[in-house]
């Protein structure tokens, strides 16, 4: 009896080492089933991209990562960084660099126009009310010499000082004090030393007289009501000369502005951001759109600081001496300014992205890139002034729009 239940007992062992062999078997069996089914793969850049096997992204072309589900647990060297939201983290490896403290410089290309010098015009003004019974010149722009003719007015008052003067030096000739007074009146009229020695001559008044141009230049009329711009680019045919024959003018009424091309401004419009570069007496070569090849050398005069409220430029001012250029007015000009150099953190335009108000680096980490904010300055050439963000310790991705996807979709911290 006791050797049957030996051998009993033998065989229940043999059969429980049996069975857990074979549990533990189907178990290992069952659990790498279903880690194989766990495993999925997605693209980095484009996550919407899900397969259950390695491959390439069809939209990017990169390499498809493992991505772990929710059952699948992970360890350091796994797919942790692809587990991040993918609008704030880049897992990939990319070329890094770095940004540089040191001194740049740059050369500042301004569009410009020539204008005339508003310092150099001649307001030929009605020394005496009257009436234009002709003129001599008709049209805007129309070049005149110095005493040339531009119109005949009539004046009684000029008549009756004329019939003083006649009646003066033939009745009172002796009186020489009250003769010159006279003379000076005529003179102050608007009547010149020959037509007061012809009036002395022949004692003879004349109803009307003529206006003589004191000047050289150019008639640029005067505005209408309805023109408010002095700039040549930006008038319009409704600038018309504001007198003509038969019109009556008062004393001291602007008739003709004359307009001296031999000298002239080069108006520049330069950034807002760039105008603390530009200082007084630096200089400027100026090119024109008649021939971009050469050039010429001047220097800065006035450098404005109100903003033009259309296009947010600050404008700067140059006299050109025009007797040897001969600039016509409205010419299209270049000007390039080299600027000193100025210290700070420089990092390259293709390093950064600009998302609206923000500007975006991508930092080098563990794993991958992470998107951050930085705040900028001033730009020069293909580089950008940075202010806070980054050190120069910090590396981040050379090229920076190879990283994003949409700008719509970039989180910083």
């Amino acid at each position: 009896m006791n050797k049957y239940i030996k051998y009993s007992l033998v065989f229940i062992i043999i059969s429980i080492i049996g069975i857990t062999i074979y549990l533990f078997a189907v178990k290992s069996n069952n659990h790498s089933e279903m880690d194989h089914k766990n495993e999925i793969y997605t693209c980095s850049m484009h996550p919407q991209i899900i397969r259950d096997k390695p491959g390439s992204c069809p939209i990017c072309g990169m390499n498809l990562v493992k991505k772990a589900t929710e059952d699948q647990t992970v360890d350091n060297h796994s797919i942790d960084n692809v587990l991040k939201p993918t609008d704030n983290f880049i897992v990939g490896n990319y070329p890094t660099t770095t940004a540089k403290d040191t001194a740049i410089s740059n050369e500042i290309n301004l569009p410009g126009v020539v204008e005339y010098d508003p310092n150099s015009a001649v307001n030929i003004a009605a020394w005496i009310s009257g009436r234009i019974e002709k003129m001599y010149v008709n049209f805007k722009f129309q070049k005149v010499a110095k005493g040339q003719k531009l119109f005949d007015l009539y004046s009684p008052e000029l008549l009756t000082e004329q019939q003083n003067f006649i009646y003066l030096i033939t009745n009172d000739s002796e009186n020489k004090s009250i003769i010159k007074a006279s003379k000076q009146k005529l003179l102050l009229y608007g009547m010149t030393q020959n037509q007061i020695n012809a009036l002395v001559s022949t004692k003879t008044v004349k109803p009307q007289i003529t206006i003589y141009s004191p000047a050289s230049g150019i008639i640029d009329g005067t505005q209408s009501m309805t023109s408010t711009s002095n700039s040549p680019m930006e008038r319009t045919s409704t600038e018309v000369l504001s007198v003509k024959e038969g019109d009556y003018i008062k004393k001291s009424q602007v008739v003709f502005k004359l307009v001296n091309t031999d000298k002239v401004w080069g108006i520049f419009n330069i950034n807002q951001g760039d105008n603390s570069l530009i200082k007084l007496n630096q200089s400027i070569s100026i090119t024109t759109e008649l021939d971009g090849n050469n050039s010429f050398n001047a220097k800065i005069n006035f450098v404005e600081t109100q903003l033009n409220a259309i296009d947010k430029t600050n404008r700067i001012r140059v006299y050109l001496n025009n007797s040897v250029l001969k600039l016509p007015i409205g010419l299209r000009l270049e000007g390039k300014v080299k600027t000193n150099f100025l210290n700070g953190i420089w990092l390259s335009k293709e390093s950064y992205v600009s998302i609206g108000d923000k500007k975006i680096v991508f930092l080098k980490v563990d794993g991958g890139f992470e998107a951050i904010s930085i705040k900028t300055g001033i730009e020069m050439d293909d580089f950008v002034q940075v202010l806070d963000g980054i050190t120069i310790k910090d590396k981040i991705a050379q090229k920076a729009h190879y990283l994003m996807d949409s700008e719509s979709f970039i989180k910083t911290k």
